[in-house]
């Protein structure tokens, strides 16, 4: 929770403004049953029309300057809200902005989702009902129950009566409300993640005529959140009606025991009336701080699952005292020495022992089955997770050296499913180079075999693009991915499988046009095609985590019985019987003296 606090700080001078309101709206609230027990007492039952007129002008007047107070501490109250949930939402997502990946396992999107959106906006709600009503309530209540003694102390005893009713009924209202409130945020989260998986999976749920599966999945869920939410309200909806019956009986009860009093010439009967009107502000500040508890305790629970995200300390930071790349030393040069990778909580290393080297200006391939450890290897160069052993170096400089913003100058990513932001095909392509011009755009488009498509489009490179590129295909998402990639002009390249949407005649051309314009960069490369890596200066074969080969494709069909078995499966004997003649000569030649 003390991570929330600094988001008050800035609003300190209107929280003590508001306090200063607050206290003037209540002392002139205060006044006016003291001013009506005079009219009535002095005006009206000694007709006195001079009293009336002089007190109610002064009535008036006060009430004139606490209409203005409220006002303030309405404006107050929401700019302290307001500014309060902007913050925190801000902290929220530049905090996930530094989550890794094994920060993000933690938590749903859905979850992020809903805490960023709906649990925030329940705190900015309950904020403003504190600082309006809250504030107000122990003056109110406590300046109520001091004027009411001092007006009818014979009297007092009912006030406390009621005061006690109420208060056993908020304590056993809290008690019973805040497991509900947990328990609606977390469905809340639950709903999200079906309705996400529903709008994103449609296609796949219509192909295999699943509808009513997910629907009724949904509807379980709603349902469950419908029932709990109803019991909330129910609480809710009793609070009210319960507050004005006693309100109500506690009047009656002052008006019958009040009069009695008169007649007996103990009480006046302008102070009873100031009594009743001093019992009612008591009462109607505890009504108020009773609605704000029936909201706080959700409010509670929606800080806390906020305070959750914020006090994660993500596992991947800078460095205390980091280390710098000279211009001399910025060549490329990518090293894993005894690296291994073991998932947190798991209890087999996904990598283990991969140790090579990449070198500027050649091609490093990684190939191998499905759950081999590729996408896995690739990921720790990012850092998006951090080794488990041994150490990974750029340039002879350890990764975990460096500051992650200096890192990833140096690096160019194509993840295995390109995303794409909504925006345009420019903004896409510049995304992570925002000064490149036109000629550079045109010019990595080309390169990554996009041009053919975006000049396919009317308004070409100011084509929208869809959340997520849903309004292209997935082999054009790619190239696009691989363009903006490409626009930064980086020393390191690396491409996780991001050739698979495309078609072979693309791939060939795209993998050619790479060659051709990128010759000093250092090019990492994940495929599960062989033709994608056949001319790649070394293939590094992955199985279960280790590695099993390295060589050239035609150095592997011979060395390596996992490479082989792979190429056996996607090539033909034409395409092995020529690798293997490739391979023949190369080491005839190589023994000749």
């Amino acid at each position: 929770m003390r991570k929330l606090v600094p988001a008050l700080k800035p609003y300190s001078a209107h929280f003590l403004a508001l306090i200063v309101f607050v206290y003037i709206q209540v002392m002139t609230d205060l006044q006016l049953p003291d001013y009506m027990a005079t009219i009535v007492n002095k005006g009206i039952v000694l007709q006195d029309n001079s009293v009336i007129r002089t007190t109610g002008l002064q009535m008036l007047l006060v009430a004139l300057l606490g209409a203005v107070c409220t006002i303030a501490v309405s404006y107050l109250a929401s700019r302290i809200a307001t500014g309060f949930s902007t913050a925190v939402r801000e902290q929220v997502f530049t905090q996930v902005e530094r989550f890794s990946l094994a920060e993000f396992n933690q938590f749903s999107t859905a979850s992020l989702l809903t805490r960023t959106t709906n649990d925030i906006q329940q705190m900015q709600m309950v904020l403003a009902m504190l600082l309006r009503f809250v504030l107000m309530a122990p003056i109110m209540g406590i300046g109520g129950i001091i004027k009411a003694t001092h007006s009818a102390p014979s009297l007092t005893w009912l006030l406390a009566l009621a005061i006690a009713i109420m208060l056993s009924v908020l304590t056993l209202v809290f008690a019973i409300g805040l497991p509900k409130f947990r328990q609606v945020q977390k469905l809340l989260d639950r709903l999200n993640l079906v309705s996400r998986q529903l709008l994103t999976g449609l296609r796949v749920i219509r192909a295999f005529h699943a509808e009513a599966r997910e629907e009724q999945s949904f509807d379980t869920t709603n349902r469950d959140l419908t029932r709990v939410n109803l019991f909330v309200n129910r609480l809710m909806v009793f609070m009210q009606p319960f507050i004005m019956l006693l309100f109500n009986i506690t009047a009656l009860a002052v008006i019958w025991f009040g009069a009695q009093l008169i007649d007996r010439e103990q009480l006046l009967i302008g102070n009873m009336i100031a009594f009743m009107q001093y019992a009612m502000q008591v009462i109607f500040a505890f009504l108020m701080v009773s609605m704000v508890f029936i909201m706080l305790p959700r409010a509670a629970v929606s800080a806390a699952r906020v305070a959750e995200v914020l006090e994660v300390t993500p596992s991947i930071t800078d460095p205390p005292d980091p280390k710098t790349w000279s211009n001399k030393q910025r060549k490329g040069k990518v090293e894993f020495r005894n690296v291994t990778f073991t998932y947190t909580g798991a209890e087999e290393p996904v990598l283990e022992h991969i140790s090579f080297t990449a070198e500027p200006g050649q091609t490093t391939a990684f190939i191998g089955s499905t759950g081999s450890g590729k996408s896995t290897l690739i990921n720790l160069i990012p850092r998006f997770y951090d080794v488990t052993a041994g150490s990974i170096l750029i340039d002879d400089i350890d990764i975990r050296q460096v500051k992650l913003s200096e890192l990833y100058e140096r690096l160019g990513y194509v993840p295995q499913k390109g995303v794409l932001f909504s925006g345009t095909i420019r903004s896409n392509i510049t995304y992570g180079a925002p000064g490149i011009n036109e000629q550079k755009v045109q010019q990595v488009a080309h390169i990554a075999q996009a041009q053919d498509f975006i000049d396919a489009t009317p308004d070409r490179y100011e084509t929208a693009i869809a959340q997520n590129g849903t309004n292209v295909s997935g082999g054009q998402r790619q190239r696009l991915a691989i363009a903006r990639a490409l626009a930064r002009d980086p020393d390191i390249l690396i491409f996780d499988d991001s050739f698979s949407a495309v078609d072979f005649k693309t791939d060939a051309a795209l993998r050619a046009a790479l060659r051709k314009n990128i010759r000093d960069k250092t090019v990492l490369i994940v495929a599960q095609r062989i033709n994608t890596i056949l001319h790649a200066d070394q293939i590094i074969v992955l199985d279960k985590g280790k590695i099993v080969g390295t060589g050239t494709h035609a150095e592997l069909l011979t060395s390596c019985q996992v490479y082989r078995e792979i190429a056996q499966s996607q090539l033909t004997d034409e395409e092995l019987a020529a690798a293997e003649k490739k391979t023949a000569q190369h080491v005839t030649t190589s023994k000749e003296p």
